[in-house]
């Protein structure tokens, strides 16, 4: 028996494919090691946003308590909604970047096709100028930007400064939020589309507007479905050529990430809601901070669950485009 049990023993150890097997389980294991690594880093924001939003104020200024609330309470999130004032944010926030992505989707689209199927002069040049733009810093390009809106203000006696169009019309005109990254992402696409279909479009009589729209556009639904989400998630979240054009003036709308960006100094408006609440630069105890805390977080989480709604409706297209266009590692 310890014969047999020692010949067995020797062939499984001598048996290439287990050695296989366990590399494999060995790369598994770390490669899962590695993904909860990556999962805690952006798991443990949201998840400490939540614990806190839903926390009464005696846990808040419990030291005992850390992660899970002994006493359940939206005080915080009611709190923040008053704050935050999403009735009105909320819809200023929708249109005013779904304008601007709308006009980044659309010159994105136009300028990846004339750079994907046509020659022309100074190609590369342009194609240059694109990437150069995305590599320039944004304090760079605004100053100009905003001497050009104050020059346009007064040559042309319209308002330009704290209203939205100087950011439309960057969109519009192709010098939006990453622009450069969403004409690429169109230019990668259309390169992949057979130069054959728009032959057959020409063949048939059609234009280069009609081959455009009958045959790029048609099949790049999951495309500009992408650019128009990455768009409209980058416009929501930039604050700094936000502030720097809508400044406060009673013409100017309300933005909910500009709302949470001065939270703090809008809170002071707001006494008698809750627990008081400090300007930033005041020495606070631990209590005291970790109730601001817990009133920005609840700030914070409200102005994302929009975002992440949205992501919920159209993820299985999103995926899908983001597969289409080969930016896997986006």
């Amino acid at each position: 028996m310890n014969m047999v049990k020692k010949i067995r023993s020797g062939m499984i150890m001598d048996n290439p494919w287990l050695h296989r097997l366990k590399k494999i389980k060995y790369r598994n294991l770390f490669v899962y090691a590695v993904l909860v690594l990556i999962s805690y880093q952006f798991l443990y924001p949201l998840l400490r946003m939540i614990s806190l939003t839903l926390m009464s104020e005696d846990d808040i200024i419990n030291p005992v308590v850390n992660w899970i609330p002994q006493s359940w309470s939206f005080g915080n999130l009611q709190t923040a909604w008053r704050v935050m004032n999403p009735r009105v944010t909320l819809f200023h926030s929708v249109w005013f970047s779904g304008a601007q992505a709308f006009g980044s989707t659309l010159v994105a689209a136009m300028s990846g096709f004339a750079l994907a199927r046509y020659e022309f002069p100074l190609k590369r040049f342009f194609f240059l100028m694109i990437i150069v733009s995305f590599i320039l810093p944004v304090p760079v390009l605004l100053i100009p930007r905003t001497m050009m809106a104050m020059s346009f203000n007064e040559i042309f006696q319209i308002q330009m400064i704290s209203t939205p169009w100087p950011q439309l019309l960057l969109a519009f005109g192709g010098q939006g939020v990453f622009s450069a990254i969403l004409i690429l992402i169109f230019y990668n696409f259309t390169k992949m589309i057979p130069p054959a279909l728009d032959e057959a479009a020409s063949i048939d009589g059609a234009n280069s507007i009609q081959i455009f729209y009958h045959v790029i556009l048609k099949l790049s639904f999951t495309t500009i479905l992408v650019v128009f989400l990455l768009s409209f998630v980058w416009n929501w979240n930039e604050t700094y050529i936000t502030n720097t054009f809508l400044r406060p003036s009673p013409h100017g709308i309300n933005l909910m990430p500009s709302r949470l960006e001065a939270f703090e100094s809008l809170f002071g408006q707001f006494a008698g809601m809750g627990s008081e609440i400090q300007g930033p630069g005041a020495e606070l105890s631990p209590e005291m901070e970790r109730l601001n805390e817990a009133f920005r977080m609840s700030g914070t989480l409200i102005s994302i669950v929009p975002l992440f709604a949205l992501y919920l409706l159209v993820q299985k297209h999103f995926i899908k485009g983001i597969e289409n266009t080969g930016l896997t590692g986006l």
